[in-house]
Protein backbone atom coordinates (compact mmCIF):
# COMPACT_ATOMS: atom_id res chain seq x y z
CA UNK A 1 0.00 0.00 0.00
CA UNK A 2 1.51 3.31 -1.12
CA UNK A 3 2.02 6.28 1.52
CA UNK A 4 -0.65 8.44 -0.33
CA UNK A 5 -2.98 5.80 -0.24
CA UNK A 6 -2.65 5.25 2.89
CA UNK A 7 -2.49 8.61 4.66
CA UNK A 8 -5.88 9.50 2.68
CA UNK A 9 -7.69 6.35 4.18
CA UNK A 10 -6.09 7.50 7.72
CA UNK A 11 -7.61 11.07 6.79
CA UNK A 12 -10.67 9.35 6.23
CA UNK A 13 -11.16 7.38 9.19
CA UNK A 14 -9.92 10.40 11.16
CA UNK A 15 -12.89 12.37 9.64
CA UNK A 16 -15.45 9.74 10.60
CA UNK A 17 -14.07 9.47 14.43
CA UNK A 18 -14.45 13.33 15.01
CA UNK A 19 -18.21 13.21 13.40
CA UNK A 20 -19.22 10.51 16.14
CA UNK A 21 -17.50 12.67 18.82
CA UNK A 22 -18.80 16.08 17.76
CA UNK A 23 -22.40 14.80 16.80
CA UNK A 24 -24.88 16.26 19.78
CA UNK A 25 -21.68 16.60 21.94
CA UNK A 26 -23.89 18.92 24.48
CA UNK A 27 -26.84 16.64 24.78
CA UNK A 28 -26.02 13.15 24.73
CA UNK A 29 -24.96 11.95 27.06
CA UNK A 30 -28.20 14.42 28.48
CA UNK A 31 -25.85 16.07 30.99
CA UNK A 32 -22.85 16.49 32.41
CA UNK A 33 -22.17 14.77 35.58
CA UNK A 34 -20.76 16.23 38.89
CA UNK A 35 -16.84 15.54 38.05
CA UNK A 36 -17.33 17.23 34.37
CA UNK A 37 -19.44 20.30 36.03
CA UNK A 38 -16.74 20.40 38.65
CA UNK A 39 -13.23 20.39 36.20
CA UNK A 40 -15.43 22.70 34.09
CA UNK A 41 -15.66 24.90 36.72
CA UNK A 42 -12.17 25.02 38.13
CA UNK A 43 -11.15 25.49 34.68
CA UNK A 44 -13.17 28.63 34.99
CA UNK A 45 -12.10 29.23 38.10
CA UNK A 46 -8.27 28.97 37.29
CA UNK A 47 -8.74 31.19 34.10
CA UNK A 48 -9.91 34.15 35.72
CA UNK A 49 -7.96 34.30 39.06
CA UNK A 50 -4.93 32.01 38.75
CA UNK A 51 -6.79 29.80 41.75
CA UNK A 52 -9.25 26.63 42.41
CA UNK A 53 -12.52 26.73 43.73
CA UNK A 54 -11.13 26.52 46.75
CA UNK A 55 -8.28 28.90 46.57
CA UNK A 56 -5.50 26.89 45.80
CA UNK A 57 -2.91 28.97 43.28
CA UNK A 58 -1.73 26.52 40.01
CA UNK A 59 -2.97 23.53 41.59
CA UNK A 60 -1.37 20.10 40.37
CA UNK A 61 -4.02 18.66 42.51
CA UNK A 62 -7.99 20.05 42.48
CA UNK A 63 -9.27 19.33 46.02
CA UNK A 64 -12.71 19.02 44.37
CA UNK A 65 -15.43 16.95 46.65
CA UNK A 66 -12.40 15.84 48.35
CA UNK A 67 -11.56 13.25 45.64
CA UNK A 68 -8.29 15.31 45.09
CA UNK A 69 -8.59 15.06 41.15
CA UNK A 70 -5.06 15.31 38.94
CA UNK A 71 -5.21 18.29 37.96
CA UNK A 72 -4.40 18.50 33.94
CA UNK A 73 -7.47 18.18 32.09
CA UNK A 74 -8.98 21.44 33.94
CA UNK A 75 -5.86 23.27 32.62
CA UNK A 76 -6.33 21.65 29.33
CA UNK A 77 -10.00 23.02 29.31
CA UNK A 78 -8.88 26.67 29.81
CA UNK A 79 -8.44 27.60 26.21
CA UNK A 80 -12.29 26.06 25.18
CA UNK A 81 -13.92 27.77 28.17
CA UNK A 82 -11.87 30.54 27.18
CA UNK A 83 -13.08 30.63 23.47
CA UNK A 84 -16.68 29.13 24.11
CA UNK A 85 -17.48 30.00 27.52
CA UNK A 86 -18.03 27.96 30.16
CA UNK A 87 -20.60 25.45 28.98
CA UNK A 88 -21.07 22.06 28.46
CA UNK A 89 -19.22 21.61 24.86
CA UNK A 90 -16.36 23.28 26.01
CA UNK A 91 -16.12 21.07 29.23
CA UNK A 92 -16.26 17.74 26.51
CA UNK A 93 -14.81 19.41 23.57
CA UNK A 94 -10.68 19.12 24.92
CA UNK A 95 -11.71 14.84 25.56
CA UNK A 96 -12.44 14.77 21.78
CA UNK A 97 -9.65 16.65 21.04
CA UNK A 98 -7.74 13.70 22.78
CA UNK A 99 -9.43 10.75 21.85
CA UNK A 100 -8.64 12.26 17.81
CA UNK A 101 -5.03 12.27 18.62
CA UNK A 102 -5.61 9.08 20.17
CA UNK A 103 -6.85 7.25 17.01
CA UNK A 104 -3.56 9.10 15.28
CA UNK A 105 -1.41 7.61 18.38
CA UNK A 106 -2.57 4.11 17.85
CA UNK A 107 -1.73 3.94 14.07
CA UNK A 108 1.72 5.44 13.97
CA UNK A 109 2.28 3.08 17.24
CA UNK A 110 0.98 -0.12 15.39
CA UNK A 111 3.45 0.45 12.49
CA UNK A 112 6.06 1.21 14.74
CA UNK A 113 5.41 -1.97 16.29
CA UNK A 114 4.72 -4.34 13.15
CA UNK A 115 6.79 -2.51 10.38
CA UNK A 116 9.87 -2.57 11.93
CA UNK A 117 9.77 -5.24 14.46
CA UNK A 118 7.64 -7.58 12.58
CA UNK A 119 9.06 -11.04 10.98
CA UNK A 120 6.56 -12.33 8.76
CA UNK A 121 6.50 -14.50 5.18
CA UNK A 122 4.30 -11.20 4.15
CA UNK A 123 4.84 -8.17 2.71
CA UNK A 124 5.94 -6.70 6.28
CA UNK A 125 5.69 -2.87 5.45
CA UNK A 126 2.04 -3.96 3.95
CA UNK A 127 1.02 -5.53 6.48
CA UNK A 128 2.00 -2.81 9.10
CA UNK A 129 0.15 -0.37 7.42
CA UNK A 130 -3.10 -2.32 6.64
CA UNK A 131 -2.61 -3.54 10.30
CA UNK A 132 -2.38 0.15 11.56
CA UNK A 133 -5.52 1.86 9.45
CA UNK A 134 -7.58 -1.41 10.55
CA UNK A 135 -6.59 -0.77 14.33
CA UNK A 136 -6.97 2.98 13.87
CA UNK A 137 -10.51 2.55 12.28
CA UNK A 138 -11.83 0.06 15.62
CA UNK A 139 -10.72 2.84 17.73
CA UNK A 140 -12.52 5.51 15.99
CA UNK A 141 -15.59 3.44 15.77
CA UNK A 142 -15.01 1.89 19.43
CA UNK A 143 -17.98 2.01 21.90
CA UNK A 144 -15.45 2.39 24.92
CA UNK A 145 -13.72 5.64 23.45
CA UNK A 146 -16.17 7.40 22.25
CA UNK A 147 -18.00 7.10 25.25
CA UNK A 148 -15.01 8.56 27.31
CA UNK A 149 -14.20 10.88 24.22
CA UNK A 150 -17.47 12.62 24.20
CA UNK A 151 -17.32 13.46 27.91
CA UNK A 152 -14.76 14.83 30.43
CA UNK A 153 -13.21 11.29 31.98
CA UNK A 154 -9.56 12.19 32.55
CA UNK A 155 -9.02 8.62 31.72
CA UNK A 156 -9.21 9.01 27.98
CA UNK A 157 -6.70 11.69 28.16
CA UNK A 158 -4.66 9.28 29.97
CA UNK A 159 -4.98 6.41 27.58
CA UNK A 160 -3.81 9.16 24.89
CA UNK A 161 -0.91 9.80 26.72
CA UNK A 162 0.08 6.49 27.77
CA UNK A 163 -0.36 5.62 23.59
CA UNK A 164 1.96 8.33 22.94
CA UNK A 165 4.49 7.67 25.50
CA UNK A 166 4.77 4.45 23.85
CA UNK A 167 5.33 5.57 20.54
CA UNK A 168 7.74 8.34 20.92
CA UNK A 169 9.59 5.62 23.42
CA UNK A 170 10.14 3.20 20.21
CA UNK A 171 10.77 5.91 18.05
CA UNK A 172 13.31 6.85 20.60
CA UNK A 173 14.95 4.36 20.24
CA UNK A 174 16.48 5.54 16.84
CA UNK A 175 15.53 9.35 17.21
CA UNK A 176 17.00 9.67 21.00
CA UNK A 177 15.24 12.57 21.72
CA UNK A 178 12.53 11.51 21.50
CA UNK A 179 13.42 9.62 24.71
CA UNK A 180 12.64 12.87 26.55
CA UNK A 181 9.45 13.86 25.16
CA UNK A 182 8.31 10.26 26.22
CA UNK A 183 9.05 10.76 29.75
CA UNK A 184 7.87 14.42 29.60
CA UNK A 185 4.39 13.05 29.05
CA UNK A 186 4.88 10.38 31.55
CA UNK A 187 5.30 12.59 33.99
CA UNK A 188 2.58 14.76 32.74
CA UNK A 189 0.23 11.65 33.24
CA UNK A 190 0.72 11.46 36.65
CA UNK A 191 -1.43 14.67 36.20
CA UNK A 192 -4.35 13.24 34.23
CA UNK A 193 -5.68 10.63 36.47
CA UNK A 194 -5.36 8.18 39.22
CA UNK A 195 -5.35 5.16 37.54
CA UNK A 196 -1.94 6.34 35.63
CA UNK A 197 -0.18 6.84 38.66
CA UNK A 198 0.15 3.28 38.73
CA UNK A 199 0.15 2.07 34.91
CA UNK A 200 1.93 4.77 33.34
CA UNK A 201 5.39 3.26 35.84
CA UNK A 202 4.41 -0.34 35.21
CA UNK A 203 4.26 1.01 31.53
CA UNK A 204 7.79 2.63 31.40
CA UNK A 205 9.24 -0.06 33.60
CA UNK A 206 7.96 -2.39 31.05
CA UNK A 207 9.16 -0.39 28.45
CA UNK A 208 12.83 -0.47 29.72
CA UNK A 209 13.10 -4.26 30.66
CA UNK A 210 11.84 -5.42 26.98
CA UNK A 211 14.13 -2.80 24.81
CA UNK A 212 16.76 -2.65 27.22
CA UNK A 213 19.53 -4.00 24.71
CA UNK A 214 18.18 -1.31 22.02
CA UNK A 215 18.31 1.35 25.11
CA UNK A 216 21.72 1.17 26.71
CA UNK A 217 23.66 1.48 23.70
CA UNK A 218 22.27 4.80 23.25
CA UNK A 219 24.82 7.29 24.07
CA UNK A 220 24.00 8.33 27.92
CA UNK A 221 23.67 12.11 27.80
CA UNK A 222 19.91 11.18 26.33
CA UNK A 223 18.95 9.20 29.06
CA UNK A 224 20.39 11.06 31.28
CA UNK A 225 17.77 13.77 29.90
CA UNK A 226 15.06 12.10 29.60
CA UNK A 227 15.18 10.57 33.14
CA UNK A 228 16.08 13.96 34.30
CA UNK A 229 13.31 15.29 32.45
CA UNK A 230 10.51 12.75 33.74
CA UNK A 231 12.01 13.37 37.04
CA UNK A 232 11.16 17.17 36.91
CA UNK A 233 7.55 16.87 35.83
CA UNK A 234 6.69 13.98 38.18
CA UNK A 235 8.46 16.25 41.06
CA UNK A 236 5.43 18.63 41.82
CA UNK A 237 2.52 15.77 41.90
CA UNK A 238 5.06 13.62 44.42
CA UNK A 239 5.64 17.39 46.60
CA UNK A 240 1.96 17.29 46.72
CA UNK A 241 1.00 14.09 47.25
CA UNK A 242 4.02 14.02 50.01
CA UNK A 243 2.91 17.33 51.56
CA UNK A 244 -0.74 17.10 51.94
CA UNK A 245 -1.05 13.42 53.13
CA UNK A 246 -5.23 13.80 52.12
CA UNK A 247 -4.54 13.91 48.42
CA UNK A 248 -4.82 10.03 48.69
CA UNK A 249 -8.14 9.72 50.11
CA UNK A 250 -9.76 8.72 46.64
CA UNK A 251 -7.03 6.37 46.21
CA UNK A 252 -7.67 4.59 49.78
CA UNK A 253 -11.27 5.23 49.63
CA UNK A 254 -11.98 2.97 46.82
CA UNK A 255 -9.34 0.61 47.87
CA UNK A 256 -10.20 -2.85 48.83
CA UNK A 257 -8.56 -1.92 52.29
CA UNK A 258 -10.94 0.58 52.99
CA UNK A 259 -13.51 -1.87 52.94
CA UNK A 260 -14.26 -2.52 56.61
CA UNK A 261 -17.40 -5.31 55.83
CA UNK A 262 -14.61 -7.75 54.11
CA UNK A 263 -12.69 -7.76 58.01
CA UNK A 264 -16.17 -8.22 59.67
CA UNK A 265 -17.06 -11.01 57.72
CA UNK A 266 -13.18 -12.41 57.99
CA UNK A 267 -13.48 -12.07 61.93
CA UNK A 268 -16.39 -13.88 62.18
CA UNK A 269 -14.73 -16.60 59.83
CA UNK A 270 -11.78 -16.92 61.57
CA UNK A 271 -14.32 -16.87 65.05
CA UNK A 272 -15.76 -20.01 63.61
CA UNK A 273 -12.61 -21.51 62.82
CA UNK A 274 -11.49 -21.39 66.34
CA UNK A 275 -14.14 -22.19 67.41
CA UNK A 276 -14.53 -25.46 65.45
CA UNK A 277 -10.76 -25.96 65.87
CA UNK A 278 -10.53 -25.64 62.10
CA UNK A 279 -6.61 -24.76 61.47
CA UNK A 280 -6.70 -24.82 57.55
CA UNK A 281 -10.07 -22.94 57.55
CA UNK A 282 -7.64 -20.28 59.97
CA UNK A 283 -5.10 -20.16 57.68
CA UNK A 284 -7.25 -19.65 54.79
CA UNK A 285 -9.21 -17.45 56.36
CA UNK A 286 -6.13 -15.67 57.08
CA UNK A 287 -7.13 -11.75 55.95
CA UNK A 288 -4.19 -11.90 53.70
CA UNK A 289 -5.43 -14.86 51.71
CA UNK A 290 -8.52 -12.70 51.80
CA UNK A 291 -7.57 -9.53 50.11
CA UNK A 292 -5.02 -11.67 48.00
CA UNK A 293 -8.11 -13.79 46.94
CA UNK A 294 -10.18 -10.67 46.42
CA UNK A 295 -7.48 -8.74 44.29
CA UNK A 296 -6.98 -12.06 42.01
CA UNK A 297 -10.84 -12.52 41.30
CA UNK A 298 -10.88 -8.49 40.67
CA UNK A 299 -7.90 -8.57 38.14
CA UNK A 300 -9.38 -11.59 36.30
CA UNK A 301 -12.91 -9.95 35.60
CA UNK A 302 -11.72 -7.61 34.01
CA UNK A 303 -11.32 -10.28 30.94
CA UNK A 304 -14.91 -11.78 31.61
CA UNK A 305 -16.40 -11.39 27.86
CA UNK A 306 -19.66 -10.52 29.37
CA UNK A 307 -18.62 -7.49 30.75
CA UNK A 308 -16.64 -6.37 27.90
CA UNK A 309 -18.84 -7.26 25.39
CA UNK A 310 -22.32 -7.69 27.05
CA UNK A 311 -23.38 -5.87 30.31
CA UNK A 312 -20.71 -3.28 31.01
CA UNK A 313 -20.40 -1.72 34.38
CA UNK A 314 -22.11 1.68 35.20
CA UNK A 315 -24.43 3.28 33.37
CA UNK A 316 -22.62 5.81 32.83
CA UNK A 317 -19.92 4.45 31.05
CA UNK A 318 -20.92 2.37 28.46
CA UNK A 319 -24.67 2.70 25.98
CA UNK A 320 -27.50 1.00 27.35
CA UNK A 321 -28.22 -2.00 26.77
CA UNK A 322 -24.56 -3.90 25.34
CA UNK A 323 -21.19 -3.87 26.80
CA UNK A 324 -17.83 -2.18 25.78
CA UNK A 325 -16.88 -3.69 22.81
CA UNK A 326 -19.04 -4.81 19.52
CA UNK A 327 -20.18 -8.52 19.98
CA UNK A 328 -18.99 -9.07 16.35
CA UNK A 329 -15.82 -8.38 17.64
CA UNK A 330 -15.66 -11.61 20.09
CA UNK A 331 -15.12 -13.74 17.88
CA UNK A 332 -12.08 -12.17 15.99
CA UNK A 333 -10.21 -11.56 19.00
CA UNK A 334 -10.12 -15.21 19.71
CA UNK A 335 -8.89 -15.47 16.31
CA UNK A 336 -6.30 -12.02 16.77
CA UNK A 337 -5.12 -13.70 19.99
CA UNK A 338 -4.66 -17.68 18.38
CA UNK A 339 -2.56 -15.87 15.40
CA UNK A 340 -0.81 -13.12 17.53
CA UNK A 341 0.46 -15.75 19.69
CA UNK A 342 1.68 -18.22 17.27
CA UNK A 343 2.26 -16.30 14.50
CA UNK A 344 5.66 -15.27 13.29
CA UNK A 345 6.54 -11.52 14.84
CA UNK A 346 8.72 -10.60 16.69
CA UNK A 347 8.99 -11.53 20.41
CA UNK A 348 9.42 -8.03 21.60
CA UNK A 349 6.17 -6.98 19.77
CA UNK A 350 4.56 -10.09 21.66
CA UNK A 351 6.34 -8.49 24.86
CA UNK A 352 5.07 -5.07 24.40
CA UNK A 353 1.34 -5.73 23.88
CA UNK A 354 1.33 -8.60 26.69
CA UNK A 355 3.14 -6.69 28.99
CA UNK A 356 0.44 -3.76 28.59
CA UNK A 357 -2.39 -6.02 28.13
CA UNK A 358 -2.04 -7.98 31.46
CA UNK A 359 -0.40 -4.61 32.91
CA UNK A 360 -3.93 -2.53 32.70
CA UNK A 361 -6.23 -4.14 35.18
CA UNK A 362 -3.58 -3.57 37.79
CA UNK A 363 -5.32 -0.26 38.75
CA UNK A 364 -8.51 -1.21 39.18
CA UNK A 365 -7.90 -4.54 40.80
CA UNK A 366 -7.00 -3.19 44.41
CA UNK A 367 -10.58 -1.24 44.43
CA UNK A 368 -13.58 -2.67 45.56
CA UNK A 369 -15.96 -1.32 42.75
CA UNK A 370 -15.14 -4.32 39.59
CA UNK A 371 -14.56 -4.68 36.84
CA UNK A 372 -14.38 -0.77 36.08
CA UNK A 373 -14.14 0.82 32.65
CA UNK A 374 -12.73 3.75 33.26
CA UNK A 375 -9.80 2.53 35.54
CA UNK A 376 -8.85 -0.07 32.76
CA UNK A 377 -9.50 1.91 29.52
CA UNK A 378 -5.83 0.90 28.61
CA UNK A 379 -7.07 -2.13 28.22
CA UNK A 380 -8.78 -1.21 24.86
CA UNK A 381 -5.91 -0.45 22.85
CA UNK A 382 -4.22 -3.53 23.17
CA UNK A 383 -7.47 -5.54 22.87
CA UNK A 384 -8.41 -3.77 19.23
CA UNK A 385 -4.84 -4.56 17.62
CA UNK A 386 -5.58 -8.31 18.80
CA UNK A 387 -9.27 -7.77 16.80
CA UNK A 388 -7.54 -6.25 14.03
CA UNK A 389 -5.56 -8.73 13.86
CA UNK A 390 -7.88 -11.33 13.81
CA UNK A 391 -9.65 -9.82 10.76
CA UNK A 392 -7.12 -9.53 8.69
CA UNK A 393 -6.08 -12.67 9.34
CA UNK A 394 -9.91 -14.32 8.63
CA UNK A 395 -10.14 -12.13 5.55
CA UNK A 396 -6.54 -13.42 4.22
CA UNK A 397 -7.78 -16.68 4.89
CA UNK A 398 -11.14 -15.90 3.22
CA UNK A 399 -8.79 -14.67 0.09
CA UNK A 400 -6.95 -17.60 -0.16
CA UNK A 401 -9.87 -19.93 -0.14
CA UNK A 402 -11.26 -17.93 -3.17
CA UNK A 403 -8.84 -18.52 -5.45
CA UNK A 404 -8.97 -22.52 -5.55
CA UNK A 405 -12.18 -21.79 -8.04
CA UNK A 406 -15.47 -20.34 -9.04
CA UNK A 407 -17.44 -21.83 -6.29
CA UNK A 408 -15.10 -20.75 -4.08
CA UNK A 409 -14.75 -17.63 -4.94
CA UNK A 410 -18.60 -17.18 -4.67
CA UNK A 411 -18.81 -19.11 -1.04
CA UNK A 412 -15.96 -16.65 -0.38
CA UNK A 413 -17.93 -13.07 -1.24
CA UNK A 414 -20.52 -14.92 0.75
CA UNK A 415 -18.44 -14.77 3.98
CA UNK A 416 -17.04 -11.07 3.26
CA UNK A 417 -21.03 -9.86 2.61
CA UNK A 418 -22.26 -11.36 6.04
CA UNK A 419 -18.93 -10.26 8.14
CA UNK A 420 -19.97 -6.49 6.43
CA UNK A 421 -23.88 -7.05 7.12
CA UNK A 422 -23.66 -8.43 10.44
CA UNK A 423 -20.39 -5.35 11.31
CA UNK A 424 -23.50 -2.64 10.00
CA UNK A 425 -26.08 -4.28 12.01
CA UNK A 426 -23.58 -4.30 15.15
CA UNK A 427 -23.04 -0.75 14.43
CA UNK A 428 -26.46 0.84 13.45
CA UNK A 429 -27.76 -1.04 16.99
CA UNK A 430 -25.06 0.87 18.85
CA UNK A 431 -25.47 4.22 17.31
CA UNK A 432 -28.98 3.79 18.74
CA UNK A 433 -28.39 2.57 21.72
CA UNK A 434 -25.98 5.51 22.32
CA UNK A 435 -27.62 8.70 20.86
CA UNK A 436 -31.24 7.49 20.76
CA UNK A 437 -31.95 5.64 23.74
CA UNK A 438 -29.19 6.50 25.91
CA UNK A 439 -30.83 10.17 27.02
CA UNK A 440 -34.38 8.08 28.02
CA UNK A 441 -33.08 5.36 29.95
CA UNK A 442 -29.84 6.85 31.88
CA UNK A 443 -30.54 10.66 31.96
CA UNK A 444 -30.83 9.80 35.96
CA UNK A 445 -27.36 8.84 36.73
CA UNK A 446 -26.52 11.64 34.39
CA UNK A 447 -28.08 14.29 37.10
CA UNK A 448 -30.23 15.41 34.36
CA UNK A 449 -32.01 18.25 35.19
CA UNK A 450 -29.82 21.23 35.95
CA UNK A 451 -29.22 22.86 32.42
CA UNK A 452 -33.07 23.31 32.46
CA UNK A 453 -34.04 24.52 36.00
CA UNK A 454 -31.26 26.76 36.99
CA UNK A 455 -31.47 29.39 34.24
CA UNK A 456 -35.74 29.18 35.55
CA UNK A 457 -34.50 29.37 39.02
CA UNK A 458 -32.46 32.60 38.46
CA UNK A 459 -35.01 34.38 36.96
CA UNK A 460 -37.64 33.51 39.88
CA UNK A 461 -34.57 34.58 42.78
CA UNK A 462 -35.79 38.23 42.80
CA UNK A 463 -39.19 36.84 44.27
CA UNK A 464 -37.51 35.17 47.20
CA UNK A 465 -34.94 35.83 50.35
CA UNK A 466 -33.46 32.71 49.99
CA UNK A 467 -33.51 29.66 47.96
CA UNK A 468 -32.39 26.14 49.34
CA UNK A 469 -31.57 23.34 46.94
CA UNK A 470 -31.32 19.34 48.32
CA UNK A 471 -28.11 18.06 48.12
CA UNK A 472 -29.73 14.33 47.99
CA UNK A 473 -29.17 11.57 45.38
CA UNK A 474 -29.69 12.46 42.83
CA UNK A 475 -28.97 16.04 43.37
CA UNK A 476 -25.96 14.69 44.74
CA UNK A 477 -23.03 17.83 44.81
CA UNK A 478 -26.01 20.17 43.48
CA UNK A 479 -24.04 23.31 44.20
CA UNK A 480 -21.21 22.29 41.68
CA UNK A 481 -24.07 22.68 38.98
CA UNK A 482 -25.11 26.27 40.15
CA UNK A 483 -21.90 27.36 40.33
CA UNK A 484 -21.67 26.11 36.55
CA UNK A 485 -24.75 27.29 34.80
CA UNK A 486 -25.05 30.83 37.65
CA UNK A 487 -21.27 30.96 36.07
CA UNK A 488 -20.96 32.42 39.55
CA UNK A 489 -17.95 34.36 39.87
CA UNK A 490 -14.97 32.60 41.21
CA UNK A 491 -13.45 35.80 43.57
CA UNK A 492 -17.20 35.80 45.37
CA UNK A 493 -16.88 31.97 45.76
CA UNK A 494 -13.39 31.81 47.44
CA UNK A 495 -13.46 34.51 49.35
CA UNK A 496 -16.20 32.93 50.88
CA UNK A 497 -13.78 29.76 51.16
CA UNK A 498 -11.38 32.20 52.78
CA UNK A 499 -14.09 33.03 55.73
CA UNK A 500 -14.13 29.06 56.17
CA UNK A 501 -17.26 28.28 54.68
CA UNK A 502 -17.84 25.84 51.81
CA UNK A 503 -15.38 23.34 52.56
CA UNK A 504 -16.20 20.27 50.87
CA UNK A 505 -17.70 17.74 53.25
CA UNK A 506 -20.05 21.21 54.48
CA UNK A 507 -23.01 22.29 53.46
CA UNK A 508 -22.81 25.10 50.78
CA UNK A 509 -23.99 28.20 50.65
CA UNK A 510 -23.65 31.93 48.23
CA UNK A 511 -25.83 34.31 47.54
CA UNK A 512 -29.77 33.87 48.05
CA UNK A 513 -28.82 29.81 47.78
CA UNK A 514 -27.85 27.10 50.01
CA UNK A 515 -27.21 23.72 49.87
CA UNK A 516 -27.95 20.74 52.01
CA UNK A 517 -30.42 17.70 52.63
CA UNK A 518 -34.19 19.18 53.77
CA UNK A 519 -36.74 17.29 55.84
CA UNK A 520 -39.92 19.06 54.52
CA UNK A 521 -41.73 18.13 57.29
CA UNK A 522 -39.60 20.19 59.64
CA UNK A 523 -38.63 22.92 57.70
CA UNK A 524 -39.98 26.78 58.76
CA UNK A 525 -41.33 26.80 55.11
CA UNK A 526 -41.41 30.41 55.00
CA UNK A 527 -43.14 32.04 52.56
CA UNK A 528 -40.42 33.62 51.11
CA UNK A 529 -37.95 30.52 50.76
CA UNK A 530 -37.80 28.85 47.38
CA UNK A 531 -37.31 24.89 47.66
CA UNK A 532 -35.80 22.58 44.64
CA UNK A 533 -34.86 19.21 45.09
CA UNK A 534 -36.34 15.81 43.85
CA UNK A 535 -39.47 13.79 44.21
CA UNK A 536 -38.14 12.17 46.92
CA UNK A 537 -37.51 15.39 49.06
CA UNK A 538 -41.40 16.17 49.44
CA UNK A 539 -44.51 14.35 50.32
CA UNK A 540 -46.93 13.00 47.60
CA UNK A 541 -49.29 15.57 47.52
CA UNK A 542 -47.17 18.48 47.14
CA UNK A 543 -47.96 21.51 44.47
CA UNK A 544 -45.27 22.00 42.49
CA UNK A 545 -44.80 25.64 41.44
CA UNK A 546 -42.78 24.30 38.35
CA UNK A 547 -41.53 20.88 37.37
CA UNK A 548 -38.58 19.70 34.94
CA UNK A 549 -39.07 16.27 33.65
CA UNK A 550 -36.60 13.49 32.51
CA UNK A 551 -36.87 12.35 28.85
CA UNK A 552 -38.82 9.30 30.16
CA UNK A 553 -41.87 11.98 31.25
CA UNK A 554 -41.06 11.14 34.78
CA UNK A 555 -40.15 14.16 36.93
CA UNK A 556 -36.62 15.30 37.55
CA UNK A 557 -36.62 18.45 39.71
CA UNK A 558 -39.34 20.19 41.60
CA UNK A 559 -39.21 24.09 42.74
CA UNK A 560 -42.16 24.32 45.22
CA UNK A 561 -42.86 27.51 47.44
CA UNK A 562 -44.93 27.06 50.32
CA UNK A 563 -47.69 29.87 50.14
CA UNK A 564 -48.61 27.36 47.26
CA UNK A 565 -49.32 24.39 49.87
CA UNK A 566 -50.69 25.88 52.94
Amino acid sequence: MSRKISLSLLTIIIVFGLALRLLQLSTVPPSPDWDEVALGYDAYSIMHTGHDEFGSFMPVVLRSFDDYKPALYAYLTIPSVAILGLTTYAVRVPSVAMGIIGILAIYFLVKELFENRATTKKNTRNYADVLALVSAFLLAVSPWQIQFSRTAFETNTGLTFNLLIGLFFLKGLKKPWLLSLSMLLAGLNLMVYQSERVFTPLLVVALVIIYRKELFVITKKYLITAVIVGLLVTLPTITYIISNPDSLNRATGASLLSQKQILTNNYIKLKDDKDNHDSIGSLLDNRRIIYTKQIVAGYIVHFDPNWLFMLGDNPRHHAPGMGLLYLLDLPFLLIGIYFFLFGMFDKKTKYMILSWLLLAPIPAAVTFEVPHAVRTMNLLPMLLILIAIGYISIFESIKKYSQRGTLYKKISYSFYLIIIILAACNFSYYLNQYFVQQNYFNAQVWQYGYAQAVPTIETLQKQYKKIVVSDKAPLDQSYIFFLFYLRYPPQQYQRLVAEGKNLPLDNHEFGQYEFRTFDWAKEKKKQNILYVGPTGDFPNHIVAKQTFFYPDGSPAILLVDPKNNL
